[in-house]
């Protein structure tokens, strides 16, 4: 068994993928770390999983990485279960190709895996390329939160503050319920004992998910500034980007949070939070009596929000498999 395994997912991305891959073996070797790098290629069918495997022949022997490549684009679960799956380690580290792996990582994380005996989810600081830190440590979404996020107004969520999903820097641990997947490690022993990724997920929520799943097994969080990665948010996929314009979200995106909401809160939670939000977008437009514009929701959201409701672990509508061109 391998101390640290680390999974970077490619998907059309392979320059990218690539620097984050040197980051991370330059900082295995750095400090001596019997580490192993995994690139899963998730079927980019653009060309980078032979660029990928031209650059993996041209390192010397002996260099701890490795390409895996998926018949199919299995998500982000998907993708970092066949990382996972490609050897037993102590700690499993998942990392966004938009990531860098600051150096002295692998070290600090490690050390503290040692530390908390108990911590199944070791979350480093994420950084922005100035070093400010990104937001990365949450509370599950609940009816309220989704009340709040539908009425998008100030005195509404300072009143819900105790439910805001987003946490800031300084959260006390235990008010911590699940933390961002851009950048974690994951204890091998949790994995083993509680299962793989949830792929009915193509893509965001199931990092929720899977803290949701190890709590309930009794797996703490645990935060590790010491240890830093850089994140060039977006850099890996689409919706950051369309949720800042409001756009129109993609249909997995929806698919996931439904999936979610019925996984934490069951099905009247899920129909409930759908309710909360409809009626926090009424308060919203209440704005107009007072001669205010209301802030906007996403582009069709309003409809959105009931993707799969009646069947909440059905298909997980990722563009190819709901008959949408490909984001």
């Amino acid at each position: 068994m391998i101390p640290l395994l680390i999974s970077i997912i490619n998907y059309r991305t392979a320059e990218m993928t690539l620097r984050c891959a040197r980051s991370a073996l330059d900082d295995l070797a750095h400090d001596g770390i019997a580490g192993r790098v995994v690139i899963v290629d998730n079927a980019s069918g653009d060309g980078s999983v032979e660029r990928i495997a031209e650059w993996i022949r041209g390192q010397s022997d002996g260099t701890p990485v490795e390409l895996v490549r998926s018949e199919s684009n299995s998500g982000f679960s998907g993708g970092h279960n066949r990382g996972m799956a490609a050897a037993d380690a102590d700690l499993y580290l998942l990392l966004n190709s938009d990531a860098l792996l600051r150096p002295g990582f692998c070290a600090a994380i490690l050390e503290a895996a040692a530390a908390h005996s108990r911590a199944g989810f070791l979350a480093p600081r994420i950084e922005h390329e100035d070093g400010t830190r990104q937001v990365s440590a949450f509370r599950f979404a609940s009816p309220v939160s989704e009340f709040a996020r539908g009425a998008n107004t100030g005195w509404v969520d300072r009143m819900a503050r105790r439910w805001k999903v987003a946490l800031g820097d300084d959260a006390d641990p235990a008010r911590i319920q699940w933390v961002s997947f851009a950048c974690v490690a994951l204890r091998g022993e949790m994995v083993r004992e509680i299962g793989a990724m949830d792929e009915g997920y193509f893509l965001y929520f199931e990092d929720a998910e899977y803290c949701l799943r190890g709590r309930r097994a009794g797996w703490s969080i645990a935060r590790v500034p010491e240890a830093a990665a850089v994140h060039f948010r977006g850099g890996s996929g689409p919706v950051k980007t369309l949720h800042k314009a409001r756009r129109r979200m993609p249909a997995y995106y929806y698919a996931s949070r439904t999936r979610f909401l019925y996984q934490a809160h069951g099905r009247a939670g899920l129909w409930t939070a759908n309710a909360a939000w409809l009626m926090g977008r009424g308060l919203a437009q209440m704005r107009r009596l007072l001669g205010r514009r209301p802030n906007p929701a996403a582009e069709a959201e309003l409809r959105d929000i009931w993707t799969n409701a009646h069947r909440p672990l059905g298909p997980r509508r990722a563009p190819w498999e709901d008959g949408e061109a490909a984001q």
